[in-house]
């Protein structure tokens, strides 16, 4: 069983609107990133990393984003 993390990207997922996503411990670029909430296929690790990277939209998002992302 592989254990899993929760991060939160600015782009919210396409099927439930959540910013809440789950992908493997391991962190491996390739793998996938799920929905915490519908558990949908949002993109893989690598792609959510350079969304990470470019930002959020607005300084509350930012700043929400920094507090959940505290640990990754």
């Amino acid at each position: 069983m592989t254990l899993s993390e929760d991060l939160r990207l600015p782009v919210a997922c396409p099927a439930c609107g959540s910013h809440v996503m789950r992908v493997s411990s391991i962190k491996n670029p390739d793998d996938r990133v799920h929905c915490a909430s519908c558990q949908r296929f949002v993109c893989l690790y690598h792609e959510a990393c350079t969304v990470l990277r470019k930002g959020a939209g607005s300084e509350s998002e930012a700043l929400i984003e920094k507090a959940f992302n505290r640990g990754h």
